[in-house]
Formats: C-alpha cells, structure tokens, sequence
C-alpha cells in the first residue's frame, strides 16, 4: 500500500519537472517586453531567445531517451533539473542579448533530459488501467502548464523583476530534486550491443538546428538571394551580402542531413545496434499516426502563443500581468478539460478524445483570427482562448497515451524520446513559421498603411524596421516619438493607429496560418487508435 501511495507522490514531483520545464518554454512570452527594453532586444533576438531554447530541447531528446534508458532514468532526470536550476540562474542574472540566449541554451540541455524520462518513468511504474490516468496527469499538466507560464511571468515581471521569472526556478528545482530522491524509484532498459549512437546523435543535431535556423532567419538574410541590409556573421566567418543567401544553403544541410540520419539508423538497427531513432516504431500504426498528427497539431498549438503576449502589451497597452490573466482563460480551459478528460475515461475512444480536442482548438485559433482587433480588445478572444484552452487539455492528454500504447516496454524510452521529439520538433517549426509570419505580416500590412496615409517612403521603412526590429515594442511610444520631432499630432495619431492595426493584421495572419496547421492536424487524426484494439473490435 506504501508503494502504492509513493508511486503516485512520486508522479506528482515528475509532473513538476515537466512543469518547470514546459512553463520555461512560454514563461518568457510575456516578460519579453521587459527584455527588449532592458537588454534593447532586436526582433530576431526576441524568436532566438525563444528558439535557442526549443531548438536545442528538440534536437537532444532522442540522445537524452537513450542515455536515459542506459545510465538510469531518475538519475538524468536529477541530472537535467541540476543543468537546469544552474541555466535558470545564469538566465536571471544576463546583461546581454548574447548572455541570455547562452543560458537559454544550456537550459535547452537540461530541459532536453527532463522530457523523455517524465514520460517513460510514468510509464515503468504504472501499468494497465493506472498508465492511463497518470498519462491523462502528465499530459494534462503540460496543457496547463503552456499556459500558466505566462501568467506566472507576467506577475513577476509586472511586481517584482523580469530576471525572477527564471530565478524562481532556483526553490522549485531544489524542491523538485529532494521530491525524486525520495518518492520515485530508478528503472532502466535493457541494451542492445554497439554502445550510444554518437554519431546518429551528431547528425541529427545538424539536422534540426540547420532547418529551424532557415525558417527563423529567412526573412532576415533573404529566401534565396543574400539580403544587402543584412550580414550573416558567425565569429570570424562572414557570409557575402551578395550571391546566394545563406538560407536556402542551410535547408538543404539541413535535408541532406536527414537522409544520412535515415541511412545510418537503419544501418546500425540491422546490425542490432543502439539507435538514436528506433525506425521499426514507425511501422506500428498507432505510433506512426499519432506521431504524425503530434507533429502537426504541434505547429498549430505552440506557435500562436508567442505572437498573442505581444499583441497584449504592444498594442492593446496591457501590462505583463494582465496580458498574463487574458491567458489564464487558457489556463482555465486546459484545466476543465482535465477534469473532463477525466470523466470521459473508459466511455470514450482516446483517439476520439484527442479529434475533439482538436476540433476545439482549431476553433479556438479561427476565433481568435476573425475577431482580434484593436476595437474589440481582449475581451473580444478571451471566450476563445477558453476553447483553445480545453481543446489543448483534450488533445496533449490523450495523443501521448495513443502514440505510446501499442509500444513494448522494452522499447519505453526510445518511442518517449521519439514522440517527445516529433511534438518538439512540431513547436519549434510552428514558433519558427508563424513567428517569421507575424513579423513579415506587419511589415506588409504597416507598409501598407504608412502609404495610404501619405508618410514619404524612407520615413515609412525607418517606422516599419522600427516596429519590426522591436516585436511591436516600439508601438506604444511611437506617436509621441513622432510628435516629438516636429509631426503634427493628428498624423502622428493615425501612425499609431496604424502600427497597431499592422501588428494586429500581422497575429491574425499568424492565427490562420496555425489553424491551417490544426486542421492539416485533425485530419490526420483519423487514422489514430491501438491496432490491437481495432483487431479484437474486428473479432
């Protein structure tokens, strides 16, 4: 009964590890105002302070799953809380642009090694009908947590300082250690011959980083042709401002690196050899699908929560804890639909349950992009961010439990590391996309406005690298700045009007570009669901 009784003490101290690192992933989404103003953060370092962190996350989780599986799950969880405690402080503490994002990358590792091991410790030391619960609890708590994270940096960042929002980590982390040292007990797997595969590893650290890099920086360095603005510059090296640009280069690294990633893990798994990526769990059905459609709905989900806190402060004028409180909706729906999740099991088929959460959530995002507008405020999205908020809870809850069920225990850390990448991999690509869509979207729609209200060309593109440069952060003074060199008030008005219209246009486009993800998503969801189940339904 004691064994009992810590097992599930113990899942709570893991659904806090995920916690803190689910909540680092979106806690900065609404302190990124206060960035920009004290570290004078350039638009491209505000997506970089965010993806320097999901970035790496994604491309080590598959070398972590499978470190894990051989040295000890709890003990490179403890591992990554330590790394991450230490990078959150680091974190705190950066006077710099360059500073933050290091530290934003050494949390990335440390984060890396939390993720896959959460997953499978739950599932070592839970089985039958108890897995299901404590995956609906780990699932569940990632919703919530995307969404608490803003809320809770909001607070610090509007009652205390920016730097606590990664500093807070310090107390929790310790907690979060003593909690696992006592209640959660070590588990392994057994190994194949051939040691880590280092060099799977290497590849597909190129991989990733190479292709999240080409659709962060595209619009900077220019799509194709080098841009003359702007200058790629990596310590010494400095690629030509004519010619070919350095984006479709790194694409195509970035492509040839995954054949090679393919190549050699088939390789090394007819040779019965450790793998990285373990190719035969893509030929079980219910992880091939399910993998797919996390990827996808993963694109939808994550990304329009970077552009929302922005369009919150900038535009709507809301402070970080406000604009934190607007997300508690989603917060709030997420929660609900735990509760609901809940009530369901048994009565409803998982893969069921994950097209429902779906369908909300595309709901919530169309809502979102029809009736954002300076006019109608936050009151106007806040009913949708509910929706958005259960369709989340729905969704993540169940699709972990339909992507895993049909995998043997014996391969628990490679399809937990598996999945766990894919749905990062997704949340990477969708900040990437629908970041690079929002601040393009501006930039158009403010070019736009600027030359129907009459404002000459170079003070147009001054006002709109302005806007652009600073992730909105410029918006709010821009009137006043103009007024300030001699523009009358009337024109300098509608600029600010404008802006915040463009901005505004700008999120919305992104909001339909993450609904069309969402709906690519739930229309792959239908061929979810445990083949075994289908087999004895067919009996």
């Amino acid at each position: 009964m004691a064994a009992i009784k810590n097992r599930w003490i113990g899942l709570v101290f893991i659904s806090m590890s995920i916690s803190l690192v689910i909540i680092d992933g979106t806690i900065v989404n609404t302190i990124f105002p206060s960035i920009i103003n004290d570290l004078a953060l350039t638009s491209t370092e505000v997506q970089w302070v965010q993806e320097s962190y999901v970035l790496v996350f994604a491309s080590l989780l598959l070398v972590w799953g499978s470190v894990a599986d051989r040295i000890g799950r709890k003990l490179l969880l403890s591992i990554g809380i330590a790394i991450f405690i230490f990078s959150s402080v680091w974190a705190g503490s950066a006077d710099s642009a360059s500073a933050l994002i290091l530290a934003r990358i050494v949390q990335g590792i440390g984060g890396a090694m939390v993720l896959p091991t959460t997953l499978s410790l739950v599932n070592a030391n839970f089985q039958g009908k108890e897995r299901g619960i404590a995956f609906a609890v780990w699932g569940a708590t990632i919703g919530g947590m995307v969404a608490v994270g803003p809320v809770l940096g909001g607070w610090l960042a509007t009652d205390f300082d920016w730097r606590w929002a990664f500093l807070i980590n310090l107390p929790l982390g310790l907690l979060i250690l003593v909690g696992l040292a006592i209640f959660v007990p070590e588990s392994k797997a057994q190994q194949a011959k051939g040691g880590l595969d280092w060099v799977g590893a290497a590849i597909s650290v190129v991989m990733f980083s190479t292709l999240v890099f080409g659709l962060i920086e595209g619009r900077i360095y220019g799509w194709w042709e080098a841009s003359d603005k702007n200058q790629f510059k990596l310590f010494d090296f400095a690629w030509p401002t004519e010619g070919l640009s350095i984006i479709p280069v790194s694409l195509a690294i970035s492509a040839v690196a995954t054949v090679m990633f393919i190549f050699w893990e088939s390789r090394r798994g007819k040779l019965g050899k450790n793998v990285l990526l373990d190719l035969n769990l893509f030929r079980i059905a219910s992880f091939r699908n399910g993998s797919i459609a996390a990827l996808i709905i993963s694109m939808g989900e994550f990304g329009i929560l970077f552009a929302i806190p922005l369009w919150l402060q900038n535009v709507l004028g809301l402070s970080p804890i406000s604009s934190g409180l607007v997300l508690l909706w989603l917060a709030g729906g997420a929660f609900v639909a735990s509760g609901v999740g809940g009530a369901l099991s048994g009565k409803l088929p998982p893969a069921r349950a994950v097209q429902i959460g779906v369908l909300l959530e595309l709901v919530g995002v169309v809502g979102v992009a029809v009736v954002a507008s300076q006019s109608v405020g936050w009151v106007g999205i806040a009913p949708f961010l509910f929706v958005y908020g259960i369709g989340i809870g729905l969704a993540t809850a169940q699709l972990t439990g339909v992507i895993m069920v049909d995998v043997p225990m014996e391969k628990a850390g490679q399809g937990s590391g598996s999945q766990s990448t894919v749905r990062q991999i997704g949340s990477a690509l969708g900040i990437a996309v629908l970041g690079t869509l929002l601040f393009t979207g501006t930039q158009s729609s403010l070019e736009t406005r600027l030359s129907d209200i009459g404002v000459q060309s170079e003070q147009s593109q001054v006002l709109v690298e302005a806007v652009v440069d600073s992730a909105g952060g410029a918006i709010p003074q821009i009137g006043t700045g103009l007024e300030q060199q001699g523009i009358p008030a009337d024109i300098a008005a509608e600029v600010q009007v404008a802006a915040g219209d463009a901005f505004t246009d700008g999120a919305k486009f992104s909001a339909w570009a993450a609904a069309a993800f969402l709906l690519l998503g739930l229309l792959s969801t239908f061929n979810l669901g445990s083949r075994k189940k289908k087999e004895k339904l067919a009996v």
